[in-house]
């Protein structure tokens, strides 16, 4: 059993197909199917089912998954250290975000560190999610992730930093601009741009909702918040998005206008890690960089 061996392991489970393996690592399927078959030995059980499409693990290839990716990964850090022992400042933080997450909490954090860290590669990888951002942080070298917080994910460590009040975001023009605030019982009579379904932050906002007994109506959806805010300026609809810092709430940026949403329960951001302790000097450092900068 070696090392190669199970790293092949866990990408066949994950991508649930050998051929689709052997194609990222530029090798026969047959190469990959010998690597299982010497764990099957060394084991002396079956680790993966073929079914019509693909395969996947059987109760013990979830197992030996899931001990082989936890020790993968730790293992990964650990060199990842010993690498940046070796290079001094001059490493490099990798991070996992959303599309507008640099934009909103990170600028002020990335010019700071810079300025301190002139040799430090920041290299940021954009994710469509939060779910998405986890599974990054857990197939790749990736340091960090910037998520919505939401229900804990299995070797995945989350702290939150900030939380941000819900406000409408309407047009100057509307009849509730001028409005000091509103409740979430009003707008139940309105169509509203929608967050990405599949998001932690739409989800948040239906699980506030409901604990309001409130449902809300749409008739456009958005990838994004930025989208969100643009779409309610230009008149295109309301939109119900989180308090993004550096938006004067209640407060006017063009034709938009914020007005809060006191009764909706508050969205919680902030990092993602696989082991706090293990994180290297950098990767701290850039992390409460971000932090002390977005709690200001």
């Amino acid at each position: 059993m070696t090392l190669d061996d199970l790293r092949v392991f866990v990408a066949v489970c994950r991508a649930g197909s050998l051929s689709a393996v052997a194609r990222e690592l530029d090798c026969t399927q047959s190469a990959v199917s010998q690597h299982v078959k010497r764990l099957e030995r060394e084991t002396g059980v079956s680790l993966l089912e073929r079914q019509p499409r693909g395969v996947v693990p059987t109760q013990a290839g979830r197992v030996l998954e899931a001990a082989a990716a936890e020790g993968i990964t730790g293992l990964d850090l650990a060199l990842r250290r010993l690498r940046e022992l070796v290079d001094g400042e001059s490493g490099s933080v990798r991070v996992a975000t959303g599309a507008t997450t640099v934009r909103h909490f990170m600028s002020d954090a990335v010019v700071a560190f810079r300025q301190r860290h002139p040799d430090v590669s920041l290299e940021f990888r954009t994710e469509s999610s939060s779910r998405a951002c986890f599974d990054a942080l857990a197939d790749s070298s990736l340091d960090l992730a910037w998520i919505t917080l939401g229900a804990p994910v299995r070797g995945i460590e989350q702290r939150p930093v900030r939380e941000l009040p819900w406000v409408l975001a309407v047009r100057a023009d509307d009849p509730l601009a001028s409005r000091s605030s509103v409740e979430a019982a009003e707008l139940q009579e309105l169509r509203l741009i929608r967050l990405p379904p599949n998001s932690t932050s739409a989800a948040h906002l239906d699980a506030s909702c409901a604990e309001l007994g409130v449902r809300f109506a749409f008739d456009t959806s958005v990838a994004d918040w930025d989208t969100a805010l643009l779409l309610a300026e230009l008149g295109l609809g309301r939109a119900v998005v989180p308090s993004l810092p550096g938006l004067d709430v209640p407060g006017t940026r063009g034709d938009l206008r914020l007005v809060p949403l006191p009764a909706l329960r508050p969205l919680s951001v902030g990092w993602a890690v696989r082991r706090w302790d293990a994180l290297s000097p950098l990767a701290r450092a850039f992390a409460d960089t971000v932090v002390a900068r977005c709690r200001r």
